[in-house]
């Protein structure tokens, strides 16, 4: 079986988007609880890979937080991201389950 196209950081986060969009705080949120650590720097330059390799779509938002706006990144997954995910997840589910990390299937 080849190699997957995606790390298992990137496939965690593929996977923390799903089928919604995503706020980029949202994604640092769950990857925090599923106890990956990564900081801000390092998130947003993995999330413009990804969105460069075509596995995500960006764009910014405007939200009013108490008389301030705020620009923030929300993401999408896009069908490439979707397929990559899902090789990932079969890649490592047929290693068995010490490397069987991934939920989403």
């Amino acid at each position: 079986m080849p190699l997957p196209s995606l790390t298992s950081l990137q496939a965690a986060i593929l996977d923390s988007v799903g089928s919604r969009e995503t706020a980029g705080h949202q994604i640092r949120d769950y990857l925090k609880n599923q106890g990956i650590r990564i900081s801000g720097p390092a998130f947003y330059q993995a999330m413009a890979r990804l969105e460069e390799a075509g596995f995500v779509k960006g764009r910014y938002e405007n939200e009013v937080i108490e008389g301030q706006v705020i620009k923030r990144r929300v993401y999408r997954l896009t069908g490439h991201g979707e397929a990559a995910l899902h090789e990932t997840v079969r890649f490592y589910q047929g290693m068995g389950p010490q490397f069987g990390g991934i939920a989403h299937a």
